[in-house]
């Protein structure tokens, strides 16, 4: 039993401490750090879209969920808890009852009063009831629009254009440089939404030659979720599909390693719209999921879509025996050359699955299938010995069985999956909240090096569960309310080749962070980081390289400062090393300001940073995530000698129109040209324009 005067306290306090929280709570702060270890992982500079993560977010922050009846599927589309976090939510609403206030939310172990904080302006205490049967055509009337009309371009020249927008050669980009992006879409709830996606990127044409109806890339969705008790998903057009811990097929957001050591478990829903502009990673087609009783959930998929790919030419003139053949599938959704448009659309792809889940409030148990077809042979073009195991074929199906299961305070979760060749791959994890203030996560991988999945999306070091043995253990320690502890160790191994890689190769990575946080105004944290991974280096002479350990170590001391309720300041500054036995070791530091102004009386707002960095080459580079247009965002890499400049302006004067522009300047020093192939530049800057037009109506 809850005790009215802990309760009466409790809001008291909140009343004092968190005043005006609602305006002052960054709520996609968490998601931000999380993409920012994301791209850093992937160790690729360029400019992400990352719609389909906030839009849930968005929508709840305008539709706050009423604590009384909120789902685990509905905390985890926030994406601002832990999956401990959730289970301790949803236990303490089964062991005490109904939350009476949303400041109770305090008395939940795991709950820390930061993350309180970021939580309430998603939440809310009601007793509204289930509304099930809500008439579609309500759904369409009163539902909300949005469109979004985008702009891009990199302002200095590039060697890839060619001014006639003809090349014989196959190496010229036929279009101009601008980048053109569109969305419309209409959303009732969280429960119908349709629209279309459209892009044209840089480099490729418009309204012309391979393009005559506009953009380069179309996409359209009609998608219902909880329209009846046994209706709970119909999904037409493209979709996204996520089964299990991604050793099969998962199209959402894969949380890897990060300063959220908790966050190692897939947990997106099975069925979603999909309204990004990644051009391989969906389907097309129709997909269900049903209810049978209140405990089975049966959904089916079916895709057709046609894929961009490298055909090969075929070395016999007798028809008969002649068989289609590609070497790769292209995943860039590049078409700016006569190369690249050759490819565009070269081979069909047919999917077929579907999957089984049995569910109660302790967890859930699913049998998931997949089976993909090509109407061409996918070949090894150069066979190598590291990719002698690598799909080869025109057909391909994968099965597995996952799980997650609460008991008391641990969460067990994992996936086992078969490929057609008969390997099997599995990952298999624990969550612990051993105290209200200690929490552990472990987590096990083993994936042969022979396991085949086109779409495999799990947790480890390299991308499509292939070649790779690990051992993942995280910690989350918060010992006093304004301090957080938290670090996790991975270890691995690869018993096969990889690319660039010509061995058998182990290796490791540690990651440590001390928060601390001051009520809503201040936020510092120290965190290091050193990793241990193989690596080929090239020998002065001789034809064959060395692999040896290739040892990075970073260091960085963030600041975060809110001066005011409408003035935040944030200050950062890397500094760390790469070397082996046989380079120099290359050293560097990365140093930044950001300024965020937020006037909440003032239609006019801005984010800038200016940055310095000086290492002794690519090898010791800095990653940084940088604030972009609405829902963009971008990671550039800060090597050799130079400084970085951007501004973003936003401007809500209108109501329901938010116009956006943003410039950004790159400068080296001592550097004449830099990139490489088609995107090398002359000249020792490189500027970037954008702008973005939002209309809700």
């Amino acid at each position: 039993m809850r005790s009215p005067l802990l309760l009466l306290l409790l809001n008291a306090f909140y009343f004092i401490a968190g005043a005006q929280v609602d305006s002052l709570v960054q709520p996609t702060d968490p998601d931000q750090q999380v993409i920012e270890d994301f791209l850093q992982n992937t160790e690729s500079e360029g400019t992400f879209d990352f719609n389909t993560i906030f839009e849930e977010l968005e929508f709840y922050r305008e539709n706050p969920i009423n604590l009384n009846t909120i789902t685990e599927g509905q905390l985890q589309d926030l994406n601002l808890l832990s999956d401990i976090q959730i289970l301790e939510i949803l236990k303490y609403r089964q062991t005490a009852g109904d939350f009476i206030s949303i400041y109770e939310l305090q008395a939940v172990p795991s709950l820390d009063l930061q993350t309180v904080r970021r939580l309430l302006p998603f939440v809310r205490v009601s007793g509204d009831l289930d509304d099930y049967q809500t008439p579609i055509g309500q759904m369409m009337r009163e539902g909300r629009n949005e469109l979004y009309l985008r702009w891009f371009r990199i302002l200095e020249d590039q060697r890839g254009y060619t001014p006639l927008g003809q090349d014989e050669t196959g190496s010229r980009y036929l279009g101009d440089p601008n980048q053109f992006y569109m969305r419309y879409k209409h959303a009732y709830s969280n429960r119908l939404s349709y629209g279309f996606t459209a892009e044209k990127d840089r480099g490729e044409e418009f309204f012309k030659g391979s393009n005559p109806y506009g953009f380069d890339f179309y996409s359209a969705h009609v998608f219902l979720r909880d329209y009846s008790k046994r209706v709970k998903a119909i999904a037409l057009g493209d979709y996204a599909v996520s089964f299990g811990q991604g050793l099969v097929l998962y199209s959402g957001f894969g949380y890897g390693k990060s300063s959220l050591v908790m966050n190692i478990k897939r947990t997106s829903r099975t069925l979603r719209p999909y309204t990004s502009v990644n051009e391989s990673n969906f389907q097309r087609g129709a997909a269900v999921t049903l209810a049978f009783g209140d405990h089975i959930e049966v959904t089916a998929l079916g895709s057709h879509r046609r894929r961009s790919a490298n055909l090969l030419e075929s070395d016999t003139t007798d028809l008969e025996d002649q068989v289609r053949q590609a070497s790769s599938l292209d995943l860039d959704g590049l078409h700016r050359t006569p190369n690249e448009i050759a490819d565009e659309g070269a081979i069909a792809q047919t999917t077929i699955g579907g999957q089984v889940k049995w569910h109660n409030r302790y967890g859930h148990i699913a049998a998931n299938a997949l089976y993909e077809e090509l109407d061409a042979d996918l070949t090894q073009f150069r066979p190598t010995p590291n990719n002698q195991f690598d799909f080869t074929g025109n057909n391909l199906y994968n099965i597995s069985l996952d799980y997650s299961f609460i008991v008391q305070n641990f969460n067990f979760f994992g996936e086992t999956a078969r490929s057609a060749n008969g390997a099997i791959a599995t990952v298999n994890g624990l969550l612990m909240g051993l105290d209200r203030n200690v929490d552990l996560a472990l987590l096990v991988r083993h994936y042969p090096r022979h396991y085949q999945a086109l779409n495999a999306n799990a947790f480890g070091e390299t991308f499509g569960a292939q070649n790779e043995t690990g051992v993942y253990l995280g910690m989350e320690v918060r010992p006093h309310k304004n301090w957080r502890l938290s670090a996790y160790f991975d270890t691995w191994r690869h018993p096969w080749l990889r690319f660039t890689v010509d061995a058998p190769s182990t290796g490791y990575e540690y990651r440590g962070r001390l928060t601390y946080y001051l009520k809503r105004n201040l936020e510092v944290y120290v965190e290091i980081r050193e990793e241990h991974k193989a690596q080929n280096i090239s020998k002065i002479e001789g034809k064959n390289d060395f692999t040896l350990d290739r040892h990075i170590f970073q260091a960085r001391l963030h600041v975060a400062k809110k001066v005011t309720k409408e003035l935040e300041l944030r200050s950062r500054i890397d500094v760390g090393y790469t070397d082996n036995e046989i380079n120099n070791r290359q050293n560097g530091f990365a140093i930044y300001q950001d300024v965020l102004y937020r006037p909440t009386a003032f239609p006019f707002s801005f984010t800038t940073r200016y940055a310095l960095f000086d290492t002794d080459g690519f090898q010791s580079r800095f990653y940084s995530f940088e604030n972009n247009l609405l829902y963009t965002f971008s990671i550039p890499a800060y090597y050799n000698r130079g400084s970085r400049f951007y501004f973003n302006l936003r401007y809500r004067g209108i109501r329901n129109l938010t116009i956006e522009g943003r410039i950004a300047q790159t400068f080296w020093k001592n550097q004449d040209t830099f990139g490489s192939g088609n995107e090398q530049i002359d000249g020792q800057t490189r500027t970037s324009v954008g702008a973005q037009i939002k209309y809700k109506f």
